[in-house]
């Protein structure tokens, strides 16, 4: 999986980010924001938005979305 970035790549613009959050949370903005942008994936806290997004590349974050949601990736238990 890639590193993420704290700081946008020259291609990518966040000015024109549309966020989103799931459905399952609640109206507390108790939860994570995601943006596509092009190539790359973006994710906010949506407490704290001015600490900036991390990026991922798409294909990563498309990874990490299919591994929570097979069981692959997620809590262990001993």
């Amino acid at each position: 999986m890639s590193t993420p970035s704290t700081t946008a790549p020259h291609d990518v613009d966040l000015a024109q980010a549309q966020w989103r959050k799931s459905s399952y949370s609640g109206g507390a903005n108790d939860c994570v924001e995601v943006a596509e942008l092009g190539g790359h994936a973006a994710v906010r806290d949506s407490k704290n938005i001015g600490r900036g997004p991390l990026l991922f590349l798409r294909s990563a974050m498309h990874a990490l979305v299919s591994g929570i949601a097979s069981g692959a990736i997620g809590e262990h238990r001993d």
